[in-house]
């Protein structure tokens, strides 16, 4: 890739588009992150590329232009890559990396994610900020630049060297073992312990006052010295623009082996903590300043139970006071990611709704939120600080994230893209969006991808995808699940929102709660049906696959009928009970599905493992070891129940991939042998095993 932008070219022996050839499509440059300086002149993104060897996407960092005019730069290419971009105030742009810092000595271990600089003004990065363990987040205060950082630190360590020292002993004594006093113990694909991440304050950046020479070592003072074991990275965090303030989700015991999370405030210059929000029945998060630093923007999710699902709203809160305001009262959607306006008078957040992941803007005077977006997804809002624009990544299943400039007031805004290195240009079929009618006459929306050539005298096959959460919907790019490369193949691919999916209203998410098996798999039959009637489809050539819940959701299809040729289940629920008892959090699945000592029955009605016997699909599972949300029992049990009761089946094991595959190879091959067995079943194509496996 050169240093600038440039479109995808197509020579003679190139194929039509870069979902034909698995290795182009792997190859695809991918957008991630967005930061905008603070005079609004310069917008950063992170791209990931193959790197050398083609064994990883490693991220460099790229410049848009805010304006559309230029074309994107690249701003870094380190070895081991770039991420996380943020601006200081004076406009040096602050980024993570791996890359060994050049004054040091070589030790031979393994480098850790470091704070780097980018002036303002050009040069060379420097290394502003390192930790043994790695930096894991960092925070900037808009008006002072005081930085935050969070940091792995293990238990009693009072400062950098005697963390660093327990660590060594650890490794020298040969000792792996963790001790848990709490539950949980592990989360998505790592353990928890004995580590914990913390937050420190820093302060101002020592500055390189002599060049080439070491700047003065920073300050590091924990402010969350009595931290516990949190489930994600402790990153949950917002500085106040004045500095003063640090605004923290914090989590705390919720019954004998739950946990939620509340709001904290930090004064930054005494480290006192106090309570800022603190409901016993939801868990509060994403917090935001106002520009004048006196309130917080923050969500609250309420909690789940047996008889409800969770429901989301904003809350403004008084930082002096704590006195809270609900900010989206009747706003039947779930508001994510807030911010607010430039001149404190709104918020902007972002809510699924109708198939898509809108913008929206709720002024604090109590009128309605207004969705500024049309059609996309949209993800890492910037807002500029003077009001002129909003920023984001759009997505949607006509293009990858890309970079878009949006009015702050306007509705019903489709905006272009800015030049950037991510965009495609060419894609394999069309893309429309289709409605269906449930049996309880509910509305269920779709997408629907059609091959290039599909058409009535040409009928393609169809492959019904299944999305994953449940309490997602289909709406946004995803490299992992892209039906272009099932379309460059001839495969038409409708991609369902049932009961469950977010962003079609509370009830529509009541009407599958604790009935996975029920409204979700009925909604999904009636967009198959709505989807073969259409002359495109051909109904005698179907199949069906899906992830995670989508997995589930496979898994119930294949016990409940046989109308399909072929069924891929990936990271699949199976066994209702044992994934409960043994998944990263049970006690958020214990809420909706009940004890399963106790409360057995929904267990029971919905549990695929159950109906076996009724399985007469042929069956593509795959799982991967490193699953801790959805452990690799579930995979093994149901390989071992399809194998002897003979269905013809296979499985895909990946020893060292977590839920997700996230390694280029193992994408790759993941995508060769669903599309080999879907060519086997539903093209009635010899099984051709891929090569290297």
């Amino acid at each position: 890739m050169s240093d600038t932008a440039a479109p995808l070219e197509q020579s003679d022996d190139t194929p039509p588009s870069p979902f034909h050839r698995i290795a182009d499509f792997v190859a695809l440059p991918r957008l991630g992150g967005l930061a905008l300086s603070p005079d609004g002149s310069r917008l950063v993104t992170s791209v990931a590329t193959l790197d050398a060897e083609s064994k990883k996407w490693q991220s460099a960092l790229w410049e848009v232009d805010p304006a559309g005019q230029r074309d994107a730069r690249r701003l870094t290419r380190g070895a081991s890559g770039e991420s996380s971009p943020v601006f200081a105030p004076a406009g040096d742009l602050l980024f993570t990396s791996t890359r060994p810092d050049p004054t040091a000595a070589k030790d031979g271990g393994d480098p850790k994610p470091a704070l780097w600089a980018l002036p303002a003004d050009g040069g060379e990065a420097r290394l502003v900020l390192q930790r043994s363990a790695g930096v894991t987040g960092v925070a900037v205060a808009a008006d002072t630049g005081d930085v935050v950082v969070v940091a792995s630190t293990m238990p009693g360590a009072p400062d950098a060297e005697a963390d660093e020292e327990l660590r060594t002993r650890r490794k020298d004594a040969g000792v792996s073992a963790l001790l848990h006093e709490s539950y949980p113990v592990r989360y998505w694909d790592h353990d928890l312990g004995p580590a914990v991440p913390h937050v420190y304050w820093i302060g101002q950046l020592p500055a390189e006052t002599v060049p080439g020479t070491p700047a003065a070592t920073p300050q590091w003072r924990d402010l969350t010295p009595e931290a516990g074991p949190p489930l994600g990275s402790g990153t949950d965090l917002a500085v106040s623009p004045d500095g003063r303030w640090v605004a923290r989700s914090e989590e705390l015991p919720d019954g004998p082996a739950g946990r939620r999370s509340r709001l904290v405030l930090i004064e930054v210059a005494t480290g006192e903590t106090r309570v800022l929000v603190d409901d016993p029945l939801a868990d509060i998060s994403a917090a935001h300043f106002s520009p004048d630093s006196r309130r917080v923007v923050c969500d609250r999710e309420s909690a789940s139970t047996y008889a409800e699902p969770p429901d989301h709203t904003l809350l403004l809160v008084d930082v002096t006071t704590a006195e809270t305001r609900e900010l989206t009262p009747g706003f039947d959607r779930w508001p994510s990611a807030p911010q607010f306006s430039a001149d404190g008078t709104a918020v902007y957040f972002l809510a699924d709704d109708d198939g898509r992941h809108a913008v929206f803007r709720a002024a604090l005077d109590g009128s309605p939120p207004v969705r500024l977006s049309d059609q996309g997804a949209y993800s890492d809002l910037q807002v500029a600080r003077d009001g002129s624009a909003l920023y984001a990544l759009r997505s949607g299943y006509d293009t990858p994230p890309v970079p878009v400039r949006l009015d702050p007031h306007a509705p019903g805004q489709d905006p272009a893209a800015l030049p950037n290195p991510g965009t495609i240009s060419s894609f394999p079929g069309t893309l429309r969006e289709l409605d269906a009618t449930a049996a309880d006459g509910t509305r269920v929306q779709s997408w629907l991808v059609l091959p290039e050539g599909a058409d009535a005298t040409n009928p393609a096959p169809l492959v019904l995808w299944v999305h994953g959460g449940p309490l997602m919907s289909w709406n946004s790019w995803s490299w992992r699940w892209t039906p272009w490369v099932l379309a460059a193949r001839g495969y038409a691919v409708l991609l369902p929102n049932p009961a469950l999916s977010q962003g079609f209203g509370q009830d529509f998410v009541r009407r599958g709660w604790g009935e996975w098996g029920d409204a979700p798999y009925t909604d999904l039959m009636a967009a198959v049906d709505a989807a073969e009637a259409l002359p495109e489809i051909d109904q005698t050539r179907t199949a069906a696959m899906g992830g995670s819940f989508g997995g589930y959701m496979a898994n119930w299809i294949a016990t409940q009928t046989d109308r399909f040729r072929a069924i891929v289940t990936h990271a699949s629920l199976w066994h209702l009970d044992g994934f409960i008892g043994a998944t990263d959090a049970a006690y958020y699945w214990e809420k909706e599905f009940g004890d399963p000592l106790t409360e057995p029955k929904r267990y029971e009605q919905n549990s695929p493992h159950r109906y076996a016997d009724a399985i007469r699909t042929p069956m593509l599972v795959i799982h991967g070891d490193k699953d801790y949300r959805v452990p690799i029992g579930e995979g093994l049990r149901l390989w071992y129940d399809l194998q002897k009761r003979g269905v013809p089946s296979k499985f895909l094991y990946f020893p060292d991939e977590n839920h997700w595959v996230l390694t280029p190879g193992n994408a790759a091959v993941w995508y060769e042998t669903v599309l080999a067995f879907l060519a086997e079943h539903v093209l009635g194509e010899e099984w051709r095993r891929p090569e290297l496996l």
